[in-house]
């Protein structure tokens, strides 16, 4: 067993990092399920009780760790730009193709990884992960809202992120940038932004982004 008592919480992180990292490699070939998680966590030195401890919801928690490992890195590098885009149209713009530019090197575990949570009971977790995703570009774009305005801007821009994230991976980036833009142009009356989306639209899209994701062709 690996060594956890000098600094667990190091080594949960790394250990976390590694198993996921021979996720994305081996989830094109084995799919995004339980065999692949224990084939992952083999390949990065674990055994099975120490797999047990860090991913006890296994597929799930692999899921979790690859969003906000994508959301990280376009967060970084909107942090980077200098100067950041000035108007909150241009901020939203810049943080999808910032989070499409994070996943696009992982796009074949992606495909996996929506078929495994275009499943209902997985559904949950799909809006829980995508919501976090616009919640991370909102607060970049120095959103500071607390009433409703706080849930529908988010609602909204799931939306936009996982239909433009379909886009991307169905049809190549030119075609998801033009959706992108009609998307951004159909709220930015912005009014329209205060509308916000009911649930069932939201999981309903979000549903529909998935199949896209899991058959659609990337070019």
């Amino acid at each position: 067993m690996s060594d956890t008592t000098a600094n667990p919480g190091d080594w949960a992180d790394q250990a976390e990092q590694r198993v996921l990292d021979e996720a994305v490699r081996l989830a094109p070939r084995l799919g995004w399920n339980a065999g692949m998680v224990r084939a992952a966590a083999a390949a990065a030195g674990l055994n099975v009780g120490e797999t047990q401890l860090l991913l006890p919801q296994g597929p799930k928690d692999l899921a979790a760790l690859l969003s906000r490992r994508h959301d990280a890195a376009a967060l970084a590098a909107l942090k980077a730009l200098a100067p950041p885009p000035a108007k909150i149209r241009d901020k939203i713009r810049a943080g999808v193709v910032a989070r499409l530019d994070a996943s696009v090197h992982d796009a074949e575990a992606l495909r996996k990884l929506s078929a495994f949570l275009a499943f209902p009971t997985n559904l949950p977790l799909a809006l829980t992960l995508v919501w976090e995703s616009a919640d991370v570009l909102w607060r970049w774009a120095g959103d500071t809202a607390t009433d409703e305005n706080h849930y529908s801007k988010r609602a909204i821009l799931s939306g936009i992120l996982i239909s433009t994230l379909a886009v991307d991976m169905a049809s190549g980036r030119d075609s998801a940038l033009q959706h992108l833009d009609a998307r951004i142009d159909n709220v930015m009356a912005f009014e329209k932004w205060k509308a916000g989306l009911k649930p069932m639209n939201l999981a309903a899209e979000v549903a529909g982004a998935l199949a896209r994701m899991r058959y659609g062709r990337a070019h």
